[in-house]
């Protein structure tokens, strides 16, 4: 790792066209342009998705007249209209490419979000709630678009960047749904017409973010998501025959003396000689420079349109459900977890009011900014130590979800009612819940990888599952105010279906490609 990587061109491997590192802030650059779309936009659609929430516990609870079990149905809901979609954008970014199934969910998520200041009472809540649940499968094609631009040796990282910056919209609307709220109050608006006024600002951003992705980003390194066959696990030497001969797309075959980089087009490469080095001869004559197993290997990761039996292979596939479950562990107690955390802290310390309970509960969404990406980029740092191992990348995996278990079960059965207390063990917990996000999905790219969209989407359908499931927890306990009975019972869940799990291969025996 250098710091330069954060800006510089990155090199790209000559046979998947992937880049080998993430220039985070080069958005001039068409792998630092993707990666910061992938994030923006699933911080955009997170930040929509949960409006509600940070508004619920008191303004819109009281200026509809909710009960705590109606609100926390709302909860419900919106998780299962998630869970929906995401099995339907898994199959879909294989089919269209991850970019256009990105800017539709943001796009079509946004008609309901516009129409959000209609809702009225308990019903109509369910209804907005159910479909802007929309914006929450843009996790989905996030992921995909990401391994798509990404090489394995960051692959884990740059998932786990662009899942964590996004997940932060979790605690981003914490901050500005209340903040924006108390703005119009104090301009003198009623509570129940501020808070529908509050729905501009997402609505405004996320419409913006998706037209921009259309326009400013490519669907593949190579271009157009039709077209992505035709490039990868190709030999560059085998398409040209004489020293005029180009290199497919501008990307070459190189020798250990030569860098390849990615200009900000994308499309182009510069080679760099060192000076004390000769040039390397034609082009044509670097047949036996890619060996043969790589190209093949090469070509099995290229994602096939979906069928049924294919589905049929990676739905009943051990190593599949292996990441479904654990994520359902993960990422489905953080959305149980950042649905009712406010209220938590209202129940717990009435005398903060609902803005500084929402600014509270915010941290544990803001924490995705590092405690994901630390997941990914540990993964990747057990990868790379154990010789590309990828029992290290689901060691990785299983101990998150037993740490993130343990901390859940200790805060439950606490029930903290002093506040530092309580804020450094829920800060605790999410550094292993969310970690353990970054960590599934440093495994996903590996699995299945010609059906990489369907493995992402049930991986990721199967998180939003676990939040289903883990609503109906938290709805159930004590009349869905027994947060703290919730709590311990969701991390006794989560040890135990991570030690069940912890026997399963990493990835099937005899996988073409992925390792």
């Amino acid at each position: 790792m250098k710091w330069s990587y954060l800006w510089t061109a990155p090199d790209v491997n000559p046979i998947n066209h992937k880049a080998r590192s993430i220039p985070c802030l080069n958005v001039s650059n068409v792998y630092g342009r993707v990666f910061f779309f992938s994030w923006w936009g699933f911080m955009v659609a997170f930040w929509g998705w949960y409006a509600f929430p940070p508004l619920l516990t008191h303004t819109i609870k009281n200026n509809l007249h909710l009960t705590s079990a109606e609100v926390a149905n709302s909860n419900i809901v919106s998780l299962c209209a998630t869970l929906l979609i995401r099995l339907v954008a898994g199959p879909a970014c294989d089919r269209f490419g991850p970019r256009w199934v990105f800017a539709g969910t943001l796009l079509i998520g946004s008609i309901p979000l516009g129409l959000a200041p209609l809702v009225h009472d308990a019903q109509s809540l369910y209804i907005s709630r159910f479909f802007i649940g929309i914006l929450g499968g843009s996790f989905v094609p996030c992921q995909v678009w990401s391994t798509g631009f990404f090489d394995k040796n960051v692959v884990g990282t740059a998932n786990a960047l662009t899942g964590g910056w996004g997940n932060a919209g979790g605690g981003i609307t914490y901050f500005i749904m209340p903040a924006v709220l108390d703005s119009f109050v104090r301009r003198g608006y009623s509570d129940g017409v501020a808070w529908r006024l509050t729905f501009i600002v997402p609505l405004i951003i996320t419409i913006a973010t998706g037209i921009s992705m259309l326009l400013l980003c490519p669907d593949t390194p190579t271009g157009k998501w039709s077209e992505r066959h035709l490039h990868a696990g190709q030999n560059p030497a085998s398409q040209g025959n004489s020293a005029s001969s180009s290199p497919p797309n501008g990307i070459v075959d190189v020798p250990s003396n030569i860098t390849e980089k990615a200009d900000s087009t994308g499309g182009k490469s510069i080679r760099s000689v060192s000076q004390d080095q000769k040039p390397p001869p034609p082009y044509a004559d670097h047949e036996a420079a890619i060996p043969p197993e790589m190209l093949e290997t090469a070509r099995g990761e290229v994602i096939q349109n979906p069928d049924w039996s294919t589905a049929a292979h990676v739905l009943f596939s051990p190593q599949t459900l292996f990441l479904a479950l654990t994520y359902v562990c993960s990422f489905g107690a953080e959305l149980a977890v950042n649905s009712v955390l406010g209220s938590y802290y209202a129940q717990n310390f009435p005398s903060l009011g609902q803005t500084a309970a929402s600014e509270w509960a915010a941290m544990f969404g803001f924490l995705n900014l590092a405690t994901r990406p630390l997941g990914g980029a540990a993964s990747d740092a057990v990868y790379r130590a154990l010789g590309r191992s990828l029992w290290g990348r689901k060691a990785c995996v299983v101990g998150c979800g037993c740490l993130a278990g343990a901390g859940l079960i200790i805060i439950g059965l606490l029930n903290p009612h002093h506040l530092p207390t309580m804020v450094g063990l829920v800060a605790l917990m999410a550094m292993f819940v969310e970690a353990g996000n970054g960590a599934n999905f440093a495994l996903v790219p590996h699995v299945h990888p010609h059906a990489n969209g369907m493995v992402a989407g049930l991986t990721g359908a199967g998180g939003n599952l676990g939040g289903v499931i883990f609503a109906i927890i938290f709805r159930f306990m004590g009349g869905g105010t027994d947060y703290a009975k919730a709590f311990w019972v969701i991390g006794v869940i989560t040890i135990a279906l991570n030690l069940c799990l912890c026997w399963v291969r990493p990835v099937p025996r005899g996988q073409v490609g992925g390792r």
